[in-house]
């Protein structure tokens, strides 16, 4: 189905103001790129990617290609079970995901199936996605989340490329910038050009219509993050989560996932309380970014608390109090190695929350403090199913109390994560294949045999 065309004269201020942007885009791009790869935040030898020039062979010229676009890890690990799903329904066809930070890439290279290539996503410059495209030639452009960028979108459409937003939402902070008379024609523009957008929710939904989205490509199909934690482990991830059983030895255990910076102060206070009454206590500690974890240990050495880092391979001993774990990509096996998580991004007013599910699938009692965000809507709709799927505390004080309860109580614990792995069950079944179905209905060219959908 064609997105409608916006206004003649809401069309007429979007492009001058879209000429603006690929001006402006165009001439910033090389002190954009300069001033990232000085603070490290590029690969090394992989950054002329960002400039669109590919460091992989484009398989199979002339087939269709189907390009993923994600941003960070969280959006990447979301995008995850829908690029499986393509490659699994379409051997052979060519599959490719874009990311953007290096800590998606450090995690996500090894996750991705056999033969879906990797490559960093170029910067939002018309030289660099006019290299970009007119290399891999992609057939489908899959978008996740918030990624609208208009020289990628306006250069795909205008090549008859179909672009499509997945999982896709509008933070109040960007729907108030939109909003504004010099965003609403562009976004406007930008989103006539797409052939699906599939909200998270209605709240999104509003927010894209009332910003120009033509209602008849808005379709719900349901969070595509409720599916990340769907995912069978490996030998490996087996064999790590054997280890680590051995190592704790049957302690009593709980872990704070996806901790920030600030946070650690609340998660260290309760664990000190709680050793008061179990003194073998052991808390897996797992910083959101890994650079933060000199910061953790400076704070566990002041307190003297005994801990170990995983990356230093050193064994759990009945002494340690504190594993924290300094390497990336391994949160979902360590899920599966703990009764109780408490989700971080979520004690700080100035954060907003993480994804749930992950723990949630590997049958986790979860818990989260005040501050959710977007992520709200995931928890409202498990405790739908369930009022024990999720325990949303208010603060320190309440997260000391529930811990308590949950490590003194087995019946306790085993009902919340029963309802946490049942409700995650029940919202998990089926995302990837109705959101799937939107893609081949609204995306994809019937005409081309290739697809098969």
């Amino acid at each position: 189905m064609p997105a409608r065309a916006p206004a003649p004269a809401a069309a007429r201020g979007g492009l001058a103001l879209y000429e603006l942007y690929r001006a402006a885009s165009r001439a910033a791009a090389p002190a954009v790129l300069l001033w990232r790869r000085l603070q490290g935040l590029e690969h090394p030898t992989r950054w002329p990617e960002r400039l669109g020039r590919p460091s992989a062979a484009r398989p199979r010229p002339g087939s269709p290609l189907v390009w993923f676009h994600a941003v960070s890890l969280g959006e990447g690990m979301a995008a995850l079970p829908v690029v499986r799903h393509c490659a699994r329904l379409h051997p052979g066809l060519p599959v490719l995901l874009t990311t953007t930070t290096l800590s998606s890439f450090k995690v996500i290279k090894d996750l991705l199936p056999d033969g879906v290539i990797h490559q960093f996503a170029p910067l939002d410059c018309p030289d660099a996605i006019d290299s970009f495209i007119g290399y891999w030639k992609p057939s489908l452009v899959l978008l996740m989340e918030s990624e609208l960028w208009p020289n990628l979108i306006m250069s795909a459409a205008a090549k008859g490329i179909a672009v499509a937003l997945l999982n896709a939402r509008m933070s109040l902070k960007s729907f108030n910038r939109w909003s504004v008379p010099f965003g609403l024609p562009l976004v406007s523009l930008m989103l006539s050009k797409l052939s699906l957008v599939a909200p998270l929710s209605t709240i999104q939904a509003v927010r894209f219509q009332l910003l120009h989205t033509p209602p008849g490509i808005i379709h719900f199909a349901g969070d595509l993050k409720y599916a990340v934690g769907d995912v069978n482990a490996g030998e490996t991830e087996v064999n790590k989560i054997k280890d680590l059983r051995q190592q704790f030895s049957n302690r009593p255990l709980w872990m704070a996932a996806s901790i920030h910076r600030g946070e650690e102060e609340v998660i260290l206070r309760v664990h000190d309380e709680l050793l008061k009454m179990y003194s073998t206590l052991l808390l897996i500690l797992v910083p959101r970014h890994p650079q933060d974890c000199k910061c953790f240990s400076l704070a566990l050495k002041k307190q003297r608390v005994n801990f170990v880092l995983r990356s230093t391979k050193e064994v759990v001993s009945s002494s340690t109090r504190v594993y924290m774990v300094d390497t990336l990509g391994e949160l979902s096996m360590l899920y599966r190695t703990t009764p109780i998580a408490v989700i971080g991004g979520s004690f700080l007013p100035s954060l907003a929350g993480h994804n749930i599910s992950e723990a949630a699938a590997a049958g986790c009692a979860v818990m989260t403090g005040p501050h959710v965000g977007h992520f709200y809507h995931m928890l409202l709709e498990m405790r739908q199913i369930n009022p024990l799927a999720v325990k949303q505390v208010n603060g320190e004080v309440e997260l000391l109390q529930i811990l308590k309860e949950l490590l003194g109580d087995d019946k306790t614990l085993g009902a919340r994560q029963r309802a946490a792995e049942d409700a995650f069950s029940i919202m998990s079944d089926g995302v990837v294949n109705r959101v799937w179905n939107l893609v081949c209905r609204f995306a994809i060219d019937f005409q081309t045999d290739t697809w098969n959908c």
